[in-house]
């Protein structure tokens, strides 16, 4: 599993630049669940990293701020029983959440007005509605 970090075909995150560390996972894994460090963290410095350039650092930064600690990302796997698993889930998560921030922000949206016809629909409806609920009233006398 160890390599380079591809997360788009233009940032590739060195080997160098990731830390690994590993723990007891809790959860299924028969009598080797206690022996085994299958948890998985990954964690790698954003704001340090040479495979983002200044405007992507700031866009990942601005993105991945609550999640970051002292700009640093962080990623932990401990779903699967065997350690290698776990480095593959971890490493895929982490190039999913820095693929995610990295995408550019999703153009704003234009407001519009509602059609004229759409007021004139939307105001029968409405007399509509009232007319139907006047007939289950009492009658007045």
């Amino acid at each position: 599993m160890p390599g380079d970090l591809h997360v788009t075909r233009a940032v590739v995150v060195r080997e160098e630049e990731l830390q690994w560390r590993f723990s007891r996972a809790s959860g299924p894994g028969g009598q080797g669940v206690n022996t085994t460090d299958s948890r998985v963290e990954l964690t790698l410095d954003v704001a340090g990293t040479t495979a983002l350039d200044e405007r992507q650092r700031e866009r990942v930064l601005a993105a991945l701020a609550g999640r970051l600690v002292d700009g640093r990302l962080t990623v932990v796997a401990s779903e699967h029983r065997s350690q290698l698993r776990n480095r593959e889930a971890a490493a895929a998560r982490l190039a999913d959440l820095l693929r995610g921030a990295l995408a550019p922000p999703p153009p704003t949206r234009r407001p519009t007005k509602p059609s004229r016809g759409a007021q004139r629909r939307r105001a029968e409806a409405k007399t509509r509605r009232s007319q139907t609920k006047a007939l289950r009233r009492r009658p007045a006398d």
